[in-house]
């Protein structure tokens, strides 16, 4: 029976081994030799991948290249570090001498501020994490009166810049006599507008209800049910919470300066602002500089490297039908 136009049979243009098959399935030529011809959109979703692949290298090159320019000028002197390429090693590498330098300068002073800031991030993160599960959870899960205009609130509290808050919590503070205390730069960090909007969306998408229903029926308090069940099941949103309250604190800059003036309570950014200052008049400090960014940097790389796991999807994402 002869295929007729229409019909789902497999028809071929040309003649001879270089007939091309219409629907890029294998083809065998006059001599044998199976050829397969590439389906159709093949070659665009390859350009597409050669693009994005493209745009991601960028990226990862513009986050980068400064922290590889941080390293090369951390193990230059100050001569080398005018005298040399940006981008280029000196032939006398002095990172190990510049690093000893910062950590005993001054008694020893960069290691008290790398304390505070661990102080004040480390603490800061964990208890702006908890409180933002919490409340976050509450709104997601329990319906009352005036929840809609709380998480209205709280959106608009994302809006608000950080600068914007730090004159009146001075104020505030110094009518409380807090200011230039550990607690005038803690406290302020103790809450986070957008973990609270992250964990409410996140909670909304993943505890299931009818869990929290069952735990309810095997005799669990609230209280028990958001700590053995919705904190487990909301990790990677806690994790990226955690992450961005910590690396904001961290490199926060403006509201310790509003409120400290002792520098044995300054962070790592206040104190390395401290010795930029003195470049002008003292060179060596460039050294010290260069060596205490190095050095700040690797507490959030570490960080970084140990929580990212945590991103990825609980195991109990899924377990109800």
């Amino acid at each position: 029976m002869t295929p007729t136009a229409g019909t789902a049979e497999t028809r071929t243009s040309g003649s001879g081994p270089d007939a091309v098959v219409g629907n890029g399935r294998p083809e065998t030529s006059s001599d044998g030799a199976a050829r397969r011809v590439p389906a159709p959109g093949g070659r665009a979703r390859g350009a597409r991948t050669i693009i994005v692949t493209g745009l991601l290298t960028i990226v990862a090159l513009y986050f980068l290249v400064p922290v590889y320019w941080v390293v090369v000028a951390a193990s230059k002197t100050t001569d080398d570090l005018f005298g040399t390429h940006g981008f280029l090693f000196a032939e006398n590498v002095a990172l190990f001498s510049n690093l000893a330098q910062v950590l005993s300068f001054d008694g020893g002073v960069f290691i008290r501020w790398l304390g505070n800031s661990l102080l004040y991030a480390g603490v800061g993160s964990l208890i702006a994490t908890y409180l933002a599960a919490a409340a976050g959870y509450a709104l997601s899960k329990y319906m009352f009166r005036g929840r809609n205009l709380i998480f209205g609130l709280v959106l608009g509290g994302v809006l608000v810049p950080g600068t914007a808050t730090a004159l009146p919590l001075f104020l505030l503070f110094s009518q409380m006599g807090m200011v230039n205390t550990y607690w005038s730069v803690l406290i302020p960090s103790l809450v986070s507008p957008f973990g609270l909007f992250l964990c409410r969306i996140y909670a909304d998408a993943t505890v299931d209800p009818s869990l929290v229903e069952a735990a309810r029926l095997d005799g669990l308090g609230e209280i028990r049910i958001f700590h053995l069940i919705g904190l487990r099941i909301m990790v990677p949103a806690l994790v990226t919470v955690f992450l961005f309250q910590l690396v904001g604190i961290w490199n926060n800059y403006f509201l310790p300066l509003v409120m400290l003036t002792d520098d044995r309570l300054f962070p790592i950014t206040l104190g390395l602002n401290h010795w930029r200052s003195q470049t002008d008049r003292l060179p060596e400090f460039y050294e010290l500089t260069t060596g205490g960014v190095l050095l700040s940097v690797i507490p959030l790389a570490i960080a970084m490297i140990v929580l990212q796991r945590f991103w990825r999807g609980g195991l109990t994402e899924g377990a109800v039908k």
